[in-house]
């Protein structure tokens, strides 16, 4: 393989991931839309169903500052999503948890999400789910430790 056959492969293999990230992101912003959510909303509320981070924690995971986090879990709150409680940790710091409503809502979203997302993977066989998966998590892993 010549050099530039390697760049003609690396850019179908961006223009690839490119056009699928785009196919995602509208499957999930059409689902966030349904329920009046942005997809940060929905990140906050995936984030926090299986965890009660501080805000700072919850800054990082989302990449906001901490002002648009303050605004964010606001607006949540004021929508009966989540609550904030104090840190048993740090008398400072509040954790954020969510409501039994925000907890719903990020059931009913994630199930919906689960559905048309596997509408998209449903013409793939197993052993293809299979490496899918395998190289999005090798993906994702060299994102996550460089």
């Amino acid at each position: 393989m010549t050099a530039g056959d390697r760049s003609d492969v690396e850019e179908s293999t961006v223009d690839a991931l490119v056009q699928l990230s785009f196919l995602v992101q509208g499957v999930l912003g059409r689902v966030a839309a349904e329920h009046d959510l942005s997809l940060v909303q929905v990140r906050l509320l995936a984030i926090l169903r299986d965890r009660r981070p501080g805000m700072l924690e919850l800054a990082r995971h989302l990449g906001l500052d901490k002002s648009s986090m303050t605004g964010l879990v606001g607006r949540a709150e004021k929508r009966g999503l989540v609550r904030r409680i104090p840190s048993p940790v740090d008398g400072r710091g509040v954790l954020v948890t969510l409501t039994p409503a925000g907890r719903e809502l990020a059931e009913r979203g994630e199930a919906e999400m689960d559905e048309r997302i596997g509408m998209l993977t449903a013409s793939l066989t197993a052993a293809e789910h299979v490496q899918l998966r395998g190289l999005a998590a090798k993906l994702l892993h060299g994102v996550a430790g460089g």
